[in-house]
């Protein structure tokens, strides 16, 4: 076989392979799957929570160049109850403002897709891409060094060369 041939099914398979694992996301699990399916679609989940009543939920991001993030909640039997994608508004909203510790922050929403410093805190800011509607936007959570959350902030998300402000 040439060695153009071999390059050609090789690249043929790359191709239906990433195109298969295009079909695999969360939003598109269906209640009552059991774990051991949801894992072999999607794969090891970002991370693991034990629930109450013996249940699980399992976090899937598409963070940091996606802009969702999935808990895939699992009862007793290990069936999926529900998979809800918690990248929005309402949800950064409730973050309860020096309650909420850095562990908090990242059980619900996962790793953040910017950590940063700024000059006028004390700590550091989890950068975390979203969509809020159409609008592209970004949630900034101030963690300060003891690991608590003491500010959030929300921005609009320009994509690089937008001009609208000019």
């Amino acid at each position: 076989m040439s060695t153009v041939r071999r390059l050609g099914i090789g690249a043929s398979a790359l191709v239906l392979a990433v195109l298969l694992s295009a079909c695999a996301s969360p939003d598109r699990e269906k209640p009552g799957a059991y774990r051991a399916e949801v894992l072999a679609r999607l794969g090891v989940p970002h991370s693991a929570t034990a629930l109450e009543g013996h249940r699980e939920r399992l976090l899937y991001s598409t963070l940091p160049a996606g802009r969702r993030v999935f808990h895939l909640d699992f009862d007793a039997t290990g069936r999926l109850e529900r998979v809800e994608q918690v990248l929005t508004f309402a949800r950064f909203s409730g973050i309860a403002l020096n309650q909420w510790t850095r562990v908090d922050v990242e059980r619900t929403f996962g790793p953040p897709a910017l950590v940063e410093r700024v000059a006028r805190f004390d700590g550091d800011v989890w950068t975390y891409r979203f969509m809020d509607g159409y609008e592209p936007r970004m949630a900034h959570i101030h963690i300060d060094r003891a690991g608590i959350v003491r500010q959030l902030a929300f921005t609009d998300d320009q994509p690089p060369g937008d001009d609208r402000d000019h």
